[in-house]
């Protein structure tokens, strides 16, 4: 599988932002997958609480400017990027003075779920797959990790399926532990539609708005799914057996996975 160009697209990643297990995954990853010989990219949301001077961040000049549209306002996009330490690899962070610059991640200091989390993820799902175009970059895989990301399946496969970039691109999601009480404001069921390519029937699994329906849309617009914690809610795990002919990996134990998650990757674009 020399040569493959694999996306990663992350809300967390080991040492930027560090929640849950997927920090981890997100890290060791794509170290891996470039020892081996192939392309990886790799973006993220600024989030506030992200260091800039500690972790070298800088904007991408010839990135930036271009502005992301959610339900007619405009937001700009600002790209900066730092270099992974100890490894040879880029970090793309997707930053927005409305959405990212604030001191707490998903949640306010008195850990109350931010009113514009769902605009957030939106404008990041979104910003995400216009960086790529942007780059003309063609991604063999696009591994999205966490419910964050759980828009991005769905785009590629309705708004953006059309776009030349993504036409040999395969989906895979990861899903973790990292559940969120409550749900989205209920403008995400508006917002989130951001083209008339997305039917109905596209967008049911999201409509709730919470931790459940997001990876549930993930995964039904994802051509594979991957396990992220052994310790994943049993709903999900039920849901995933009811999608026929999709392939799912287990979770893998210990320093094994990225060896796992790359045979894995092999077996789905074989010709």
């Amino acid at each position: 599988m020399n040569k493959k160009r694999v996306l990663i697209v992350t809300q967390e990643m080991k040492p930027y932002l560090v929640l849950s297990e997927m920090a981890r995954i997100a890290n060791q990853l794509p170290v891996h997958l470039l020892n081996q010989g192939m392309e990886i990219r790799v973006l993220m949301p600024r989030f506030g609480s992200i260091n800039e001077r500690r972790h070298r961040l800088h904007e991408v000049v010839r990135l930036s400017g271009m502005n992301i549209i959610i339900d007619d306002d405009d937001f700009p996009l600002i790209i900066k990027v730092a270099s992974l330490p100890g490894a040879r690899l880029q970090v793309y962070f997707l930053d927005n003075e409305d959405f990212f610059k604030r001191k707490y991640d998903f949640t306010d200091e008195h850990q109350n779920f931010y009113d514009d989390n769902a605009e957030r993820m939106i404008f990041f799902c979104k910003g995400a797959l216009e960086t790529v175009k942007k780059w003309g970059w063609p991604p063999d895989i696009i591994h999205c990790h966490g419910w964050m990301t759980s828009l991005v399946p769905m785009y590629i496969k309705t708004v953006y399926k059309k776009e030349p970039v993504f036409q040999n691109s395969k989906v895979v999601y990861s899903v973790y532990n990292n559940a969120f009480e409550g749900s989205l404001a209920k403008s995400f069921n508006t917002k989130a539609l951001i083209h008339k390519d997305i039917k109905d029937a596209d967008f049911e699994y999201f409509k709730k708005g919470d931790f459940a329906g997001l990876n549930k849309g993930g995964i039904t617009h994802s051509d594979a799914v991957i396990i992220g914690d052994q310790n994943l809610d049993k709903t999900l795990k039920t849901f995933m057996k009811t999608q026929k002919n999709k392939p799912v990996l287990d979770y893998v134990n210990g320093e094994e996975f990225p060896g796992v998650y790359q045979e894995f990757y092999q077996s789905l674009t074989k010709k």
